[in-house]
């Protein structure tokens, strides 16, 4: 399982590292080890911990600001894990993470080894996301994202995400107070989204609008998510005994992606967007066919062979993505055309598909 633990937990909504907290959490995840669980920890809290140290209020607006804030916090945090979990005999292992790690084929396969290997050897791997070094755009956004990415990486039976609030609301609670937590719902049920609302804290990038995206994401690879307040007194392994804490959001797809494909679905960059006309919408949904030119309406944007694309039905609403076959200038001149023709065309062929199916994912 990945459990994720947020920067207001973290650091007491900013007052510092909660040791209170922190302890009460490994000593959750130490019982699990105990009793044969896997756990990945997904860890926030390195910037807000080095706001701390430095005495700032307020989250830097300045990408370098930020990065001094993670590398100075990113100490703290670190050392407070390794202690408590080296007090219940277990060994901790520091893994810093950027989208662009994983947005590469094979530093995702090495990423997942990695991961694959420290849980053989009963070892706690701890990851964020390297603030030190990410830019807007090689960033994934949020930790949230980050643990159902992680979840994807290693076919994770659960995600927990630790939150300040009880769970996933049908109303604002601060607002509404007979707001009502949602105890189960399957993760496409369309109202879930008409709940949720973004952080208030400012201490994170998060909301609950992005555990809500993060849970879709998991499911992806059957991984069924938990959202559950930290402060909820043995909250992880009550979660684990089957007892109803928190909001259980259940993935329904028939049938997890194979590998390639959610490496494909946790790709977060586009370079480009591919309008299709309702035939080709069609035959991607219903028949998972590729994608040939002539189905192609219109080009956006920049892009080369092997670059990520959207595919948009003509009133902009996404109907897949993939990795495709030709570049933008290419790709210009091809579509609405027979593949038949890309030789006439362009004086080449490299493939007769735009995008092939087995580069492509339904979203």
């Amino acid at each position: 399982m990945v459990v994720k633990i947020g920067s207001a937990l973290l650091t007491g909504g900013g007052r510092g590292l909660d040791i209170e907290g922190i302890t009460e959490w490994v000593r959750q995840i130490a019982a699990l080890k105990a009793s044969g669980k896997e756990v990945i920890l997904v860890s926030s809290g390195s910037v807000a911990e080095g706001m701390s140290r430095l005495g700032w209020t307020t989250r830097p607006r300045t990408l370098h600001e930020l990065q001094a804030a993670a590398s100075i916090g990113q100490m703290g945090l670190v050392r407070a894990y390794e202690s408590l979990f080296e007090a219940h005999d277990l060994k901790t292992a520091q893994i810093l993470l950027t989208h662009d790690d994983l947005a590469h084929r094979q530093r995702y396969l090495n990423a997942r080894s990695t991961l694959l290997t420290l849980l053989s050897l009963n070892v706690v791997p701890i990851i964020n996301e390297n603030d030190t070094v990410a830019t807007e755009e090689i960033r994934f956004g949020d930790n949230d994202t980050l643990g159902a990415l992680v979840g994807n990486l290693i076919d994770a039976d659960l995600l927990i995400i630790l939150t300040d609030q009880k769970g996933l609301y049908d109303r604002d609670p601060s607002v509404d107070p007979t707001a009502t937590l949602v105890r189960e719902a399957t993760i496409s049920d369309e109202r879930l989204s008409a709940m949720v609302g973004e952080s208030r804290s400012g201490l994170g990038r998060g909301g609950m609008i992005t555990k809500l995206r993060a849970a879709r994401l998991a499911s992806r690879s059957g991984t069924a998510t938990v959202i559950v307040s930290g402060r909820e007194t043995h909250g992880i392994q009550r979660i684990m005994e089957g007892e109803d804490v928190g909001t259980f959001l259940i993935p329904d797809v028939s049938s997890p992606l194979v590998a390639r494909k959610l490496w494909l679905a946790g790709q977060l960059k586009l370079k480009g967007k591919l309008t299709l006309d309702a035939g080709a919408v069609r035959v991607l949904r219903e028949a998972g066919k590729s994608l040939l030119p002539i189905g192609v309406i219109e080009v956006e944007g920049q892009f080369d062979r092997g670059d990520l694309v959207a595919c948009l039905d003509t009133e902009g609403t996404e109907v897949a993505r993939g990795l495709v076959n030709y570049g933008a200038e290419d790709a210009r001149l091809l579509m609405t055309q027979p593949s038949s023709r890309i030789e006439e065309i362009l004086g080449y062929v490299d493939e007769p598909e735009l995008i092939h199916r087995d580069n492509l994912i339904l979203a």
